[in-house]
């Protein structure tokens, strides 16, 4: 198995949950983000957390935080404005990634799968694909993804022309939805208050 970075999506506005940092608020006195990095740093080789706020507060949690905002320097800054959603987190996931493939994972879905790398790497290597995303039933998971990191040049294009979709990004690749009917219930997120409080 080639070696894998994973990257939390810890960037939203959390617009639903009041404008608050989603992945620090609490679940069961855990929060959320330290529920996704117990869950995804088994299954990768390198983790880094993708935040545009309360950069300190993430650090504590032992991994390399990368604000998901571009930099004075980079040629797309323009193109790319403040809060772009995930498609931004994982632009700096790509630039940042120490190895050739690259999984994504939302700061909000506390009971992601076990085995999410693993079989998304064995569909991409199958297919030999671009991008393998997880899929349960008729609704794939856009966010949950395992990419190239090579396709950081093909992401910059789509990002220049004003897209910030990721399905509508990897449309344009060679990608496999991966079944998970099985474990359906694990790509939960908590969008709301009142959906942390009915989980605690």
């Amino acid at each position: 198995m080639q070696k894998i970075t994973g990257i939390i999506l810890a960037g939203g506005q959390s617009r639903r949950m009041g404008g608050t940092d989603k992945g620090l608020q609490l679940l069961r006195d855990k929060p959320l983000v330290a529920w996704v990095l117990e869950r995804l740093a088994p299954q990768v080789d390198e983790l880094l957390i993708s935040a545009n706020r309360n950069l300190e507060a993430y650090a504590r949690f032992g991994y390399r935080v990368i604000p998901d905002e571009p930099g004075e320097t980079d040629d797309i800054e323009k193109s790319v404005e403040k809060f772009a959603g995930p498609l931004a987190g994982l632009r700096q996931g790509l630039k940042e990634a120490a190895h050739p493939l690259v999984l994504t994972a939302p700061c909000d879905s506390p009971f992601l799968p076990a085995d999410l790398a693993q079989r998304l790497y064995t569909a991409l290597k199958r297919e030999n694909a671009q991008l393998a995303v997880a899929k349960t039933f008729d609704q794939p998971h856009p966010v949950f993804c395992l990419c190239r990191r090579d396709l950081l040049s093909h992401l910059d294009a789509f990002l220049k022309t004003g897209g910030r979709k990721f399905d509508a990004w990897y449309s344009t690749l060679e990608t496999i939805e991966v079944n998970f009917d099985d474990e359906a219930e694990a790509f939960g997120n908590i969008n709301t208050l009142e959906e942390l409080q009915a989980h605690s």
